[in-house]
């Protein structure tokens, strides 16, 4: 009878900025921000946390649900909360340790005056569909740094734009810390992992597949070779126009090819864009927004990563 699987090491909760500060620091800290419903994505970043940090380092992960970057009419009241859960999931891809303040330790004089700004970046896409999304967003990072002061901290490509503008706020305003992507962790059928998937009724799970299908779509036009920033657009469209047909429909917000340094339109003309660039979409199901994106390699035969 094959022995029982072993039960993940309990893992400390820490609470405050004074039981973070305690914690003893040792090797190569590594830091995954979350805000929790942790699922098979975010696993996948703290095993890399864990694989960059090294034996001997040590993983933080992060779990607060940040009021500042969620706009009106958005889920933040019903935004899942499942702490018991997440420490598990946690421990067992290799946590040291979980931050898990309230919000009243994040924010000890109420909403904050001064915040970081996300500039021109986070007025696109994203920041144009949420408006003040990004500022909220850098402000508890930039927060969350200076409390878990990780020498990496990790980010999940899905959100491409946070992640690059995380990336340029450390180096704009000169964090000491290496930031990396993780590449999206998918299921077998192609939907990106989100917290926000457990919304999804099973009909909405059948339409919200034509998100990652567009995506697929335009990525495999570059693939054949031959194909432009406009055939790549095309393709990627006609996806989510016969998804806007179905029943529930999909009613997109953004499909948009984007430099990923600026998230700026790639321009359609042939040839005027060589190198790499997110191919980024977004869209409504029922009352579930959901985003996803892929990179490609432009003006180079099979340039797909």
């Amino acid at each position: 009878m094959p022995a029982p699987a072993a039960e993940p090491t309990p893992v400390p909760v820490l609470r405050t900025a004074a039981e973070l500060r305690a914690l003893p620091r040792r090797g190569r800290r590594a830091v995954v921000m979350t805000m929790g419903a942790l699922h098979e994505g975010h696993a996948a970043l703290v095993r890399a946390a864990r694989q960059r940090a090294g034996a001997g380092g040590q993983v933080v992960v992060t779990v607060f649900v940040n009021p500042l970057q969620f706009g009106a009419g958005e889920d933040l009241d019903r935004y899942p909360r499942t702490l018991d859960a997440d420490v598990v999931v946690a421990a067992g891809a290799g946590a040291d340790a979980v931050f898990a303040p309230p919000v009243a330790e994040v924010y000890p004089g109420g909403e904050p005056e001064v915040r970081i700004s996300a500039g021109p970046m986070g007025e696109r896409l994203e920041g144009a569909s949420r408006p003040g999304h990004f500022d909220g967003m850098l402000t508890v990072v930039a927060k969350l740094l200076h409390l878990t002061a990780p020498d990496l901290a990790l980010y999940g490509e899905k959100d491409a734009q946070q992640l690059a503008l995380i990336t340029r706020m450390v180096r704009d305003l000169n964090f000491p810390v290496e930031v990396e992507g993780v590449p999206t962790v998918r299921e077998p059928d192609g939907l990106a992992l989100s917290s926000r998937n457990r919304y999804l009724s099973e009909a909405e799970r059948t339409t919200a597949l034509a998100l990652s299908r567009a995506l697929f779509a335009g990525r495999d036009a570059v693939a054949a070779g031959g194909a432009g920033p406009r055939e790549v657009r095309q393709a990627a469209e006609a996806v989510l126009a016969q998804a806007r047909r179905a029943r529930p429909p999909l009613v997109p917000d953004y499909l948009a090819l984007v430099d990923p340094a600026h998230f700026t339109e790639v321009p359609a003309e042939p040839g005027a864009y060589e190198g790499e660039a997110v191919l980024a979409v977004a869209a409504r199901v029922g009352t579930t927004r959901l985003i996803d994106n892929v990179r490609l390699r432009l003006g180079r035969p099979g340039g797909v990563r």
